[in-house]
């Protein structure tokens, strides 16, 4: 027999939207009290979307924004008479308006956005590093369950920055450890890859690469000079996560075609027989194993291998 007192599902499930949009609006409204502004949060937005394009059309802009045609066009009426965008019409269809920003506008939202910033780092920095990454992986849960699949972005390739060795760090003594059992000693392999890779990078030779999911770090890659002729390929991840997207042939196809524009002749590898996702991706790449030696790696038995590519 149904409890009489439980609600419906969806009326249940609508009740908790709400309460969650309650509690976050307060969140959000404490971020923006904290510092004055002229700009309200949809105005806010509008500059956010309009400093992340060259060029945009205000048909587009609304659209991508779901904001009413007219309440668009009083807020970019309001932008132009601060002298913070320029309008134009399109070259290829007169009927659509250009919008981009000027360079007072792009310095206003390069204030407000560091402002910002600041705030949600105060918020972020009184909640362990624990939960924080429990709380964004929710933020990403609800992203990805209310955005409709065939408009989300599967990942983006982006160069490191600082903050991304420590995390690579991390990932990978968690990864393989809980993957392959590997002891710490991986982790400190890694540590002193990435701790030589900082200080000798040559970004004409060297490379890192972060994969980025919905904000996210989800795999990277590096490729480091071994001689005047030879490259290395080097700890190549993917987030358990995001594998089947094609990250992981990406990742190692920019290695490759970073390797020949910077005129290598060869690409080597180390790796683990037992890695057999890597292997796969490395022989379809076009690498082959020349070497492999039985070694006590990280507390086990492994069979280490040599790959390389000629390019």
């Amino acid at each position: 027999m149904l409890n009489p007192s439980r609600k419906p599902t969806l009326r249940r499930h609508v009740e908790a939207v709400r309460r969650f949009n309650r509690f976050y609006s307060t969140q959000i409204g404490v971020l923006r009290e904290s510092y004055s502004s002229p700009y309200s949060l949809t105005e806010v937005r509008v500059l956010y979307e309009l400093a992340h394009r060259q060029v945009a059309s205000a048909k587009d802009a609304g659209r991508e924004l779901g904001l009413d045609a007219g309440y668009l066009s009083r807020i970019l009426g309001k932008f132009q008479r601060k002298r913070l965008i320029s309008r134009s019409g399109s070259q290829s269809d007169g009927r659509q308006q250009m919008v981009s920003l000027t360079a007072k506008g792009r310095t206003v939202f390069a204030e407000m956005n560091s402002k910002t910033s600041a705030e949600i780092g105060t918020l972020l920095r009184k909640t362990p590093v624990a939960e924080r990454e429990l709380l964004v992986q929710a933020m990403g849960t609800v992203e990805s369950v209310l955005q409709p699949s065939e408009s989300q972005e599967q990942f983006v390739l982006r160069s490191h920055r600082p903050g991304d060795m420590g995390w690579v760090v991390y990932r990978h003594g968690v990864l393989y450890s809980q993957e392959y059992g590997w002891d710490e000693r991986f982790e400190a392999l890694v540590a002193e890859i990435v701790g030589k890779f900082i200080p000798n990078f040559d970004p004409k030779r060297e490379r890192c690469w972060i994969a980025e999911r919905q904000g996210e770090i989800v795999g990277s890659v590096f490729l480091v000079k071994k001689t005047k002729t030879v490259a290395k390929l080097r700890l190549l991840y993917v987030e358990p996560k995001a594998r089947g997207l094609g990250i992981g042939v990406r990742l190692v196809d920019e290695c490759i075609r970073f390797a020949r524009e910077a005129g290598y002749k060869k690409i080597t590898l180390w790796t683990q027989s037992n890695l057999y996702a890597a292997r796969h991706i490395y022989r379809k790449a076009g690498f082959r194993r020349v070497a492999s030696k039985p070694q006590k790696l990280f507390g086990f038995n492994l069979v280490s291998e040599t790959w390389e590519l000629a390019l």
